[in-house]
């Protein structure tokens, strides 16, 4: 680790696999970062949409503005959502195996995102009593996760990144991992290693490599899919079926996250050693 190390981005995604918010600061609470992946659109059946079908999604650009979530995507007029949500009327929604209980936005919004996408779909908004716990097999009693995938923090490293544009003809932006962190100052997949993370005043579990899918071939710009990086990754990032990149965590504890924090990493421990973090 260098004495640099530092956190050098961060992003919240408030609708689930719409475009990302760059952050200076953010408050994280008990389920991640705030106001990250509280929305998602769904199809007719509940399930959620993502850029793995809709590529277009990526179109759609998220701002955060007092008491409310501004919305565009080309051709459309800006829509703009409560950050405050009503909660009458709940339904369930599903992520991959996890149903959820969800509140409907409106109709009038069913229609901006419908009309885009080409496709029927609702967006949803994941109230604060409606609990999603993190996969036991990964997580501890009490831990939560929003709307995302599975875990409420998505690290990758810049050194990561640079390994993997050098193997690349055409280099991808960050932006097609779609992290809430962003570290620098460590050795390329230095974080494969670690157990335990601390940024700034909040520690974090890192419990799991990111499986990556079909949403990092998608340019985040302009909406279209190619093949790489995901093709190139599969050549040196392969374990079993799936392909890795970036870290998983969860977090212990309430705080500030700001750009520009000290990060600290801890190695996991060989067999009988313990760690400190």
């Amino acid at each position: 680790m260098d004495d640099a190390a530092r956190l050098s981005g961060l992003y919240v995604y408030p609708i689930k696999s719409c475009s990302g918010v760059s952050l200076d600061s953010w408050e994280v609470d008990g389920r991640g970062l705030r106001y990250d992946r509280r929305w998602m659109l769904v199809d007719a059946s509940g399930r959620f949409l993502s850029q793995r079908a809709l590529p277009r999604m990526a179109l759609i650009r998220v701002g955060l503005a007092p008491g409310l979530l501004s919305v565009d995507a080309p051709g459309m007029p800006r829509l703009e959502v409560p950050l405050g949500q009503a909660t009458d009327g709940l339904v369930f929604a599903r992520i991959w195996r996890d149903s959820v209980k969800a509140s409907p936005v409106g109709a009038r919004t069913d229609r901006w995102f419908s009309e885009f996408l080409g496709t029927r779909c609702r967006l949803l908004h994941l109230p604060e009593d409606s609990v999603r716990t993190v996969d036991p097999a990964f997580g501890r009693p009490g831990d939560q996760v929003h709307l995302a995938d599975g875990f409420p923090f998505l690290l990758v490293s810049e050194a990561s990144l640079a390994d993997l544009n050098e193997r690349l003809e055409r280099p991808v932006p960050m932006d097609r991992f779609r992290p809430n962190l962003v570290v620098r100052g460590f050795e390329p997949f230095a974080e494969d290693g670690w157990s335990h993370v601390r940024i700034g005043a909040l520690t974090f579990r890192v419990v799991k490599p990111c499986a990556r899918c079909a949403v990092t071939t998608v340019d985040q710009t302009t909406g279209e899919r190619g093949r790489e990086p995901l093709h190139t990754l599969a050549r040196f990032r392969t374990t079993g079926t799936e392909v890795f990149f970036g870290q998983n965590l969860i977090h212990n504890g309430t705080s500030i996250l700001r750009v520009g924090d000290p990060v600290e990493a801890v190695y996991a421990p060989a067999r009988g050693e313990s760690n400190t973090l």
